[in-house]
């Protein structure tokens, strides 16, 4: 069983940090990376063992003149923060909107600086994640395929799973799966929404390929989260995704409005 690192955004903006759009998350690069380092830190003292960049909104057309200098930053200050048999794993998102897939039409050919620029910090995993479009995700797996890096794919269905089917996604996963993919996740789903979707994944992978998940919070009446209460949220969290594990996954972590408690909680059942 593999844990993956909880949302960097969720905990920054836990600890008073100003995530707002457009760079959310990437703004911490710039204003507070010492906060971005504590993040890491916690993670990895909760039990994780996968550690996603906080690269999710650094692109060339975010950072024109500086995203290379960004990425090399966030992966740095991630492989510090963390055990040396830890992996690093550099975030690739949609170029739009993670929950608008009607804007994906046209950026297949943008993933390739932010996958290079990645691979060439000296991540250990290039993770494309929280795609709801299906040719968009499999153009950012192509080309951080294309950077000789283990590449995993993580699609989303939006927060109330209406993004896509678990039908499309065993479909998406298939083809992932042809295209080279090293795992097929499903990500920032409602946790209580998030179990067909992992069964699709096994429905579509079997035994051929890992897959996983790690699901956001919901809404504040799920108690998965989204509160600074400790209980029930990260026990609740993991007995939901212990049904995904039943299924299967061997992947397992936790998306927006969750914490590194529910890391811990995770890797204290699973691992």
């Amino acid at each position: 069983m593999i844990i993956v690192d909880g949302p960097m955004g969720t905990a920054l903006a836990a600890n008073g940090v100003d995530t707002k759009l457009p760079l959310w998350s990437a703004a911490a690069l710039v204003d507070c990376p010492s906060r971005v380092a504590a993040v890491h830190r916690a993670e990895a003292s909760a039990g994780a063992t996968v550690h996603c960049t906080n690269t999710f909104r650094v692109q060339p057309r975010s950072f024109p003149h500086s995203y290379i200098e960004r990425v090399t930053q966030a992966v740095s200050i991630a492989r510090a923060s963390i055990a040396s048999t830890h992996r690093v794993a550099g975030s690739i998102a949609p170029l739009a909107d993670c929950y608008r897939p009607d804007l994906s039409e046209g950026a297949k050919a943008d993933h390739r600086p932010l996958a290079t620029a990645l691979a060439n910090a000296g991540c250990d995993i290039l993770l494309c994640e929280t795609f709801p479009h299906v040719e968009e995700g499999l153009a950012a797996l192509a080309a951080a395929r294309g950077t000789g890096k283990e590449t995993w794919l993580s699609f989303t269905a939006g927060p109330d799973g209406d993004l896509m089917t678990p039908r499309a996604l065993s479909r998406a996963a298939e083809r992932a799966a042809i295209a080279g993919a090293g795992a097929v996740l499903i990500n920032c789903v409602a946790a209580t929404r998030t179990t067909p979707f992992v069964a699709a994944l096994r429905d579509a992978l079997g035994d051929a390929l890992p897959f996983g998940a790690y699901g956001n919070a919901g809404t504040i009446d799920d108690g998965v989260g989204w509160t600074s209460a400790p209980d029930p949220g990260p026990a609740a969290y993991a007995e939901i995704a212990a049904r995904w594990v039943d299924l299967g996954a061997t992947l397992i972590g936790s998306c927006c409005g969750t914490s590194s408690a529910h890391t811990a909680a995770l890797a204290k059942r699973f691992t």
